[in-house]
């Protein structure tokens, strides 16, 4: 695999080789020949450089349900893509051998695929998105920018499955082009973003509420993991953060824990608190709140906030039933919150 450099966007040069990264929050100061807590972005005679771009290390065709986006055209497919390195080290990650990777090796690995490669292979699949997934969209932007303004050009969607740990101005830069985001909102802990993800909380509420001030469709997902961020005070914390700063309409998936990674010795999280979780989020207010990693559990359906019907019946990834017709429910002419309902009810 060749090195392909490409100069960092959101940076600042500093006396002595120094410079400042300001593109997530983190906001590293990296000395000549280092490289910021990402791993991919390493400075180089006092120029910050990007080490992943076009370099994916993950392309895989899913369906949108996987992100999960659930209200942004269901049922359709999502070209997505990822590189190695996260600005985040949590204990329990599922994609830890990817996302951490430059942290524990200090190498750069992935395939040569360009943009335009991209592009071509999510036309080639028929997808109507791309998701810029798997790790953190954030520490691969360069790519991801010019990855999701050709994919605008070729009437394409562009969806972030992030931590949301990008400083403001990013999301700014890149919201022309970015039209959905499902955010891990992990936890309503600074202890638990301190110990578990080496991060902080406040600037994942302040993405959040950037994002809805620049009408970036929002869906919020919330791994509950047994003993560590499941009692009741935190999921109602979390269910009023989103009624009040992101709107009753936002969903929230609230997803059961598997163990995974650091958190191998603890067991999965009981399906009783995800059904606690949900009926917390619909009682504070919250019209779409949906139980994940658990095939077959009710809270996977979309229900009419109205009239209480399921308008959209799913198994896992599946959609079964779609009661959906110009983007209101069939059954009282409510409208349902989403990007895209009314195109996909002619494909089901």
């Amino acid at each position: 695999m060749s090195e392909k450099l490409k100069e960092a966007l959101f940076y600042d040069k500093l006396d002595n080789n120094n410079v400042k990264c300001r593109l997530c929050a983190h906001n590293c100061l990296i000395p000549e020949g280092k490289r910021g807590i990402c791993g991919v972005r390493e400075n180089r005679a006092g120029t910050l450089y990007t080490l992943v771009y076009s370099k994916p290390i993950a392309r895989h065709v899913d369906p949108i349900e996987k992100k999960p986006l659930f209200h942004f055209f269901p049922g359709s497919l999502a070209y997505s893509i990822a590189t190695v390195g996260c600005n985040f080290r949590c204990k329990h990650c599922q994609n830890y051998d990817i996302s951490q990777y430059p942290r524990v090796s200090a190498r750069i690995i992935g395939e040569d695929f360009s943009p335009q490669d991209v592009v071509a292979n999510a036309k080639r699949y028929q997808c109507r998105s791309i998701s810029y997934t798997y790790t953190e969209p954030t520490i691969f932007l360069e790519y991801a920018y010019d990855c999701a303004r050709l994919a605008k050009l070729e009437g394409l969607y562009n969806t972030f499955v992030t931590n949301g740990y990008m400083n403001p101005e990013v999301l700014e830069y890149i919201s022309e082009y970015l039209d959905a985001c499902n955010v891990d909102l992990k936890s309503f802990s600074e202890k638990f973003y301190t110990e578990i993800c080496g991060a902080k909380l406040k600037p994942v509420l302040n993405a959040l509420k950037k994002m809805r001030k620049l009408d970036i469709w929002i869906e919020v997902t919330t791994l509950f993991i047994p003993g560590i961020n499941d009692s009741q005070k935190e999921m109602q914390e979390i269910a009023e953060f989103i009624y009040n700063e992101l709107g009753p309409h936002t969903p929230w998936h609230v997803t059961r824990f598997y163990p995974a990674y650091k958190m191998n010795h603890l067991p999965p999280e009981d399906v009783y608190k995800l059904k606690q979780a949900r009926e917390i989020g619909i009682k504070t207010g919250l019209r779409y709140v949906y139980t994940g990693n658990v095939p077959g559990e009710e809270g996977e359906n979309t229900f009419c906030y109205n009239c209480g019907q399921i308008v959209i019946k799913r198994w896992g990834y599946n959609i079964l039933e779609y009661n959906i017709h110009n983007g209101k429910c069939k059954f009282c002419s409510v409208e349902i919150d989403g990007v895209g309902l009314q195109e996909v009810e002619d494909e089901n």
